[in-house]
C-alpha cells in the first residue's frame, strides 16, 4: 500500500482511542494490552512495536503525585484511621493503573510512529 495517502492522525487521538497510528481507523490492540500484528484497515505492520516501560513510568509518576497529594490532604484535614486510607487509595491506585495503561501504551506507540522510531520500513509515516 505504498501509493495510498493517509491523513495526519494525532498521536494523542490514536492513543486515547486505541487505533492505528497511520490510518486512525484500525484496531491497535488484539487483547487488553496485546498489540495486533497488523492494522486491519491499512495493513501497517505492528508486530515489532514495543512501548517499553515508559507507560508504566508515566503512570507511576502521575498517580503518585495525585494519590500522595490527596492522601496528604485527607490526613491533614480529617485525620482518619489507617483503614480509611487503605480503603480510599488502594482502589484508586489499582483502578487508575489498569485504566491508564492501555491509552498510555497506545499513545507511546503512536508517538513512535509519528517520529519514525521503529517504523523505518514504512514510507507513508507521517
Amino acid at each position: 500500500m505504498s501509493g495510498t495517502y493517509y491523513d495526519h492522525v494525532s498521536p494523542l487521538r490514536a492513543g486515547l482511542t486505541g487505533r492505528c497510528p497511520r490510518c486512525g481507523r484500525g484496531h491497535l490492540f488484539r487483547g487488553f494490552l496485546d498489540i495486533a500484528d497488523r492494522c486491519d484497515v491499512c495493513d501497517l505492520d505492528l508486530s515489532q512495536q514495543n512501548s517499553g516501560d515508559a507507560p508504566a513510568v508515566f503512570i507511576i509518576l502521575i498517580l503518585g503525585i495525585v494519590v500522595v497529594g490527596l492522601a496528604f490532604f485527607v490526613e491533614t484535614t480529617f485525620a482518619p484511621p489507617m483503614w480509611v486510607h487503605i480503603a480510599l487509595w488502594f482502589p484508586l491506585i489499582l483502578g487508575g493503573s489498569i485504566g491508564l495503561l492501555r491509552p498510555f501504551k497506545a499513545t507511546m506507540i503512536a508517538l513512535q510512529y509519528r517520529h519514525r522510531v521503529q517504523f523505518e520500513s514504512d514510507d507513508d509515516a507521517g
